[in-house]
C-alpha cells in the first residue's frame, strides 16, 4: 500500500507555487449553496463537485491552522468559517495551471464574505491574517514561492457613493502594502472586475479597470452567470472565472 508524504514534514524538492486567494463571498466560493429551509444554518452546500474542480495529489491548500493538506472543494471552508461555502474560482484555477507548470500548486485562501476594502487595510485583522497565513506558507521551504494574489472584491463598496469613490485608492494601498509586507516588489495581482453589486457598481468596476501599477491585471466577470440572489456567482460561472484567471496567470506571468 501506498503511503503519502506529510506536505509539511517533507518538503517536496520540486518546486511548490503558491497563490493567494482573497477578497469577499464569489472568491470564497456560494457555487451550490442551496436553501435548506426548516434548519439551522438555513442554506447548505449540495456537494456537488464538478470535474474541473477535483482534487489532485499536486494541489495543496493552507489550512485554517497553517499546515498543508490536499486540496478540495470547498477551499474556504474553515476561513470563510462564518457563512456556508461552496464552489469558488479556486480549484478550477488550480487545475488549469496544473497541466501547464511543473511541481506542485499551492493555495492559500484567505477570502471571507461581505467585507469592504476598508476591512483589508494594513492594521486590520483580515489584511493582518492574509499576511501572516502567506508567509507561513512559504517559511522553511526554499522550494516554494508566491507566485500570484488573486483578488474579486469590491460587492460590499458598491452600495454607498463615498465608498465607490474612494475604492481605487484603496486597492493601491493595499496592493503597495501587501508587496511591501510579502517582500515581493512585484508580486503578481490579478484582480477581478465585479459580476454584481449594488447602485455604485459601475463606479467600482471603473475604479478596478483603472488600476495602472506594474504586474496588477484586471479580468472581467461581467456577465457572469448570476445565483437568484443576483450576487453570487454560480458553479459554472465559478469554474469559467476559474479558467479565465488561469489564463490571465500563464499569459501574463508564468515565465
Amino acid at each position: 500500500m501506498e503511503t503519502q508524504t506529510d506536505p509539511n514534514q517533507n518538503p517536496p524538492k520540486t518546486k511548490r507555487h503558491i497563490f493567494i486567494l482573497s477578497g469577499q463571498s464569489n472568491m470564497s466560493g456560494r457555487g451550490g449553496v442551496i436553501k435548506n429551509p426548516h434548519h439551522t444554518p438555513n442554506k447548505r452546500w449540495n456537494g456537488v463537485i464538478p470535474p474541473e474542480c477535483s482534487p489532485d495529489s499536486s494541489i495543496l491548500r493552507f489550512s485554517s491552522t497553517l499546515k498543508w493538506e490536499q486540496a478540495h472543494e470547498p477551499l474556504h471552508a474553515d476561513i470563510d468559517n462564518k457563512k456556508v461555502c461552496g464552489i469558488g474560482p479556486g480549484m478550477s484555477f488550480a487545475n488549469a495551471v496544473r497541466q501547464r507548470v511543473a511541481g506542485e500548486l499551492g493555495l492559500v485562501p484567505c477570502a471571507v464574505g461581505g467585507t469592504a476594502i476598508k476591512e483589508w487595510a494594513r492594521g486590520e485583522e483580515l489584511y493582518e491574517n492574509m499576511v501572516k497565513r502567506s508567509k507561513e506558507s512559504v517559511k522553511g521551504d526554499e522550494n516554494a514561492e508566491i507566485k500570484a494574489l488573486l483578488w474579486y472584491q469590491g460587492e460590499s463598496d458598491t452600495s454607498s457613493e463615498h465608498d465607490a469613490e474612494v475604492y481605487k485608492a484603496n486597492m493601491e494601498n493595499l496592493i503597495h502594502n501587501v508587496r511591501q509586507d510579502l517582500n515581493l516588489s512585484s508580486l503578481p495581482i490579478i484582480q477581478v472586475a465585479l459580476a454584481s453589486g449594488f447602485e455604485y457598481i459601475e463606479k467600482v468596476r471603473e475604479a478596478q479597470k483603472g488600476i495602472n501599477i506594474s504586474n496588477v491585471i484586471c479580468i472581467d466577470a461581467k456577465g457572469l452567470q448570476l445565483k437568484e440572489d443576483n450576487l453570487h456567482l454560480n458553479t459554472e460561472a465559478q469554474i469559467k472565472l476559474g479558467h479565465m484567471l488561469a489564463e490571465a496567470y500563464l499569459t501574463h506571468f508564468d515565465v
